[in-house]
């Protein structure tokens, strides 16, 4: 397994109808590295979002799909999803903030 840095972790946060919703519980989504684990996803959020505290973390792997255009076939590559669910005496994290 590759050594990965806190920062390496956290790729892109997941803007979607659901994920908007579940903010107002304070669970955020990200993709995350795919060979994040919990322990590696909980550690980032919380240096790289300041105040933050992790109460959970939830993650879903999102296996590649076949794609094929003419004869060729490929693959689209694999993602992982984590949701974070913060602590009721957290602070919100900014990125979110104004959506």
């Amino acid at each position: 397994m590759a050594d990965i840095k806190y920062y390496d972790v956290i790729l892109k946060p997941v803007i979607t109808e659901k994920s908007m919703t579940q903010m107002a519980d304070k669970k955020y989504t990200f993709l995350v590295h795919v060979d994040a684990n919990k322990s590696q996803i909980k550690e980032a959020v919380e240096k790289m979002f300041e105040g933050t505290k992790v109460e959970s973390v939830n993650t879903m792997n999102n296996h590649p799909k076949t794609r094929t255009r003419g004869r060729i076939t490929g693959k689209r590559p694999e993602t992982k999803k984590a949701i974070v669910q913060l602590t009721k005496d957290s602070k919100e994290i900014e990125i979110f903030e104004g959506l």
